[in-house]
């Protein structure tokens, strides 16, 4: 197997910034698709767009219930696939939804949500990752900061920066339930980790991110250079961002639970190979190995 070129070296002795060489839009000027010129362009600057209302309340309402149910089932919280908040035991996140859920998996081929990841990516695309994420009131943690391709190149084996991120909230989003945080403008630098990733890191990050954090003098300088935009929004809303944009969340001690269901796209041009820095690839259910078109 011809050996493919780490573009994006991280994990290492030190933290190593390296400007991105991949494209943030793919798609060639015209292509058709739900996203306007001038959107495509404020994602190409921003690395993310914020939609107002993607899904209809009615369809909120459905995914909502889904959410609730999945949550609810004991077979669900026994799988695997559920990752449980370490204080109150309640479930924080249910991965591959769109396999377990034939509701969830019926949003995805949603042409208003698959035609945005072609468009953006140029290319027709597959299902990387699935969650919904259940954050509740009262002390639900939050995401540290972190660009996702950093952990999906190093032990999932994403070659380029050809996957894009969509959360689509399932309850309003205030400035103060632990909303999605991002540094506009970040997803133009790869910051490259120190440390190396232990075995089964997975069974640790997915609850409390460790290996693949940013120092915090770098995430001050992001900071500064950057800025962060908090993102708040009616349910139906949503959040397109790029792979690598600097991003997290903080806890939610409000009353409000803030919930959403997250659906990351890669292209089929960019199928994953062996992780970069990792000793074993991680799960299927967070890293697919089914590099099947969406249809």
């Amino acid at each position: 197997m011809t050996a493919v070129t780490d573009l994006y070296p991280t994990r290492g002795a030190m933290e190593v910034a390296t400007p991105r060489v991949d494209p943030v839009v793919w798609s060639e000027p015209g292509a058709p698709g739900p996203l306007q010129p001038s959107e495509l362009s404020d994602f190409d600057r921003d690395g993310f767009l914020a939609i107002d209302e993607l899904i209809t309340p009615d369809e909120v309402a459905v995914y909502r219930a889904e959410l609730d149910r999945l949550v609810a089932d004991p077979d669900v919280r026994a799988d695997e696939r559920s990752i449980i908040e370490p204080k109150s035991q309640d479930v924080r996140s249910v991965f591959e939804v769109h396999r377990i859920s034939e509701v969830f998996a019926n949003l995805v081929r949603d042409p208003r949500v698959v035609g945005r990841a072609r468009q953006i990516l140029g290319s027709d695309v597959y299902v990387h990752q699935s969650r919904i994420n259940v954050k509740p009131g009262f002390g639900a943690s939050g995401f540290y900061w972190h660009s996702d391709f950093e952990t999906w190149h190093a032990e999932d084996g994403l070659p380029n920066m050809r996957t894009v991120s969509v959360s689509i909230a399932l309850t309003e989003n205030y400035d103060t339930n632990g909303g999605l945080m991002i540094m506009p403008g970040s997803h133009r630098t790869f910051l490259g980790c120190s440390g190396e990733t232990p075995k089964d890191n997975y069974k640790k990050s997915l609850q409390m991110q460790d290996a693949g954090t940013p120092s915090d003098e770098a995430l001050t300088g992001f900071a500064d250079k950057h800025g962060i935009k908090l993102f708040t929004g009616k349910a139906g809303s949503a959040t397109w961002f790029d792979c690598n944009c600097m991003h997290g969340s903080g806890d939610n001690i409000t009353p409000y639970s803030r919930s959403n269901v997250f659906i990351v796209f890669n292209s089929v041009e960019n199928t994953a190979v062996e992780p970069f820095a990792a000793p074993v690839r991680r799960p299927e259910f967070i890293g697919a190995r089914d590099f099947t078109p969406v249809r």
